[in-house]
C-alpha cells in the first residue's frame, strides 16, 4: 500500500487480469506494525514504525524502477511517465501525440485508472498498443505494475513508450517507475497555482506541458505567473505551450520527444 495516503487495498487488474506475484531479485524488508495495546501505546514509537515502513516501501519500488530502467536502456526504450490531475487533457493529448507520431516510432502506451478500459480504447483506435492497468482504489502506478506489465507488450528495440498515470498530482510523485523523465501537463482550466501547491510533482517534472492553451481567450488565467511558479519550484523544468485540439504548439512537443529518443 501507499506509505503516504494508504491506498492500494483494493485490486490490481492488468489487462483485466489479476497479476501473478511478482518475485524481485531485490530484497523485500516490509515489517507489519503490531497494533499497540492501550497501555503501551506511545505515538513516538507508532509515527517512527510507519516511517520505517514507508523508508522500506520506497526502497523496494526504486529497486524495481532501477531493473525497469536496466531493461529500458538494453532495448534502447525511451519510456515518458505522464502525470497530471485529472481532466488535464492528458489522453486527448496522448490520442494527438500517437496520430502524429505511429508512422515514425514504435510506440505503446500503458494506461492507468483506477477502473474501466475507457483511455486504452481510445489509445487503441490509433492502431497504437496499450496495456490497461486498473489500480482498483490506488492512486498511482508504481515500479512492480509496470515490471509486470512489459512482458505483455513485447516491446521492439527503439519503442517510444507512455506511461499515462493514475490523475493525480500528489502520489506519483514519489513513486519511480524507471521512466526517462516524468512529463506533468498542466491545463489553463486549472490554477496558475498549481506548481506551489503540489511542489514534488513539479519538481520531479523534466517537463511541463501547458495544456488547452486554445481556451485563453475565455479564461482569467496568467500564463507567466504559471510559468514563474513552476521555475520557483524547479528551476530547470522545461515548458511548452500547446493545445491539443487546436495543435498550437504540437510540433514544439514533437521536437522535443525527437530529442529526447535520440538522446536517451
Amino acid at each position: 500500500m501507499c506509505g503516504t495516503c494508504g491506498c492500494g487495498k483494493g485490486e490490481v487488474l492488468i489487462a483485466g487480469k489479476r497479476p501473478q506475484r511478482f518475485a524481485s531479485s531485490a530484497p523485500t524488508r516490509f515489517r507489519a506494525v503490531a497494533k499497540p495495546s492501550p497501555a503501551s501505546f506511545k505515538v513516538e514509537q507508532v509515527e517512527q514504525r510507519l516511517i520505517h515502513i514507508e523508508r522500506d516501501l520506497f526502497a523496494k519500488n526504486d529497486a524495481l524502477a532501477a531493473e525497469n530502467r536496466r531493461l529500458f536502456a538494453t532495448r534502447d526504450i525511451l519510456a515518458l511517465n505522464l502525470v497530471s490531475s485529472p481532466g488535464s487533457g492528458k489522453t486527448t493529448l496522448l490520442v494527438r501525440t500517437l496520430q502524429l507520431l505511429k508512422d515514425k516510432f514504435p510506440l505503446a502506451v500503458i494506461e492507468g485508472d483506477q477502473q474501466t478500459e475507457n483511455d486504452a480504447e481510445r489509445i487503441r483506435a490509433t492502431g497504437v498498443r496499450a496495456l490497461q492497468i486498473n489500480t482498483g482504489k490506488g492512486c498511482h502506478l508504481d515500479a512492480s505494475m509496470i515490471a509486470r506489465a512489459l512482458p505483455q507488450l513485447e516491446l521492439e528495440t527503439g519503442t517510444l513508450l507512455f506511461i499515462e498515470n493514475v490523475g493525480n498530482l500528489v502520489c506519483p510523485a514519489g513513486f519511480d517507475l524507471g521512466e526517462a523523465a516524468k512529463v506533468v501537463v498542466l491545463s489553463v482550466t486549472e490554477g496558475e497555482d498549481k506548481p506551489l501547491k503540489y511542489p514534488d510533482m513539479f519538481r520531479a517534472a523534466r517537463l511541463m506541458l501547458l495544456n488547452k492553451c486554445d481556451l485563453l481567450p475565455y479564461l482569467n488565467f496568467e500564463v507567466e505567473l504559471a510559468i514563474s511558479n513552476a521555475r520557483r519550484v524547479n528551476p530547470d523544468i522545461e515548458i511548452i505551450q500547446l493545445s491539443a485540439t487546436s495543435g498550437a504548439g504540437m510540433d514544439e512537443w514533437l521536437g522535443w520527444l525527437h530529442h529526447a529518443s535520440t538522446h536517451n
